[in-house]
């Protein structure tokens, strides 16, 4: 693996308009959370879960990142690595694992 993966979920804890009843964002990270970590088992990645409204983040590319999906109305949850967006609103587990495997993950299952 290059190095560790570190996905954000950027949602916000009211639901979008457009996404009523898709899971929240919260509920999405918690999701991402338990399915990787069940196909690439022992093998470190991060999940963190960010407000889009309110982004206590220190990092500047992760508070930019909130603001754009805020004032181009990205549909959320919205799932980035290394400041590229890799999914928007409710995101497909394929494209996600393929982003694991491109980085160097190897599935275990």
């Amino acid at each position: 693996m290059e190095k560790q993966v570190k996905l954000y979920v950027y949602g916000s804890t009211v639901i979008c308009a457009s996404c009523v009843g898709a899971p929240s964002s919260k509920e999405t990270e918690e999701w991402l959370r338990a399915a990787i970590g069940r196909k690439f088992a022992d093998q470190p990645f991060e999940v963190e879960y960010v407000d889009i409204y309110d982004p206590e983040q220190t990092n500047p590319e992760v508070r930019e990142l909130a603001r754009k999906i805020v004032d181009e109305d990205y549909m959320y949850p919205v799932v980035a690595v290394d400041g590229e967006i890799i999914a928007e609103g409710n995101p497909r587990l394929k494209d996600i694992y393929q982003v694991m495997t491109d980085r160097g993950y190897e599935a275990t299952m």
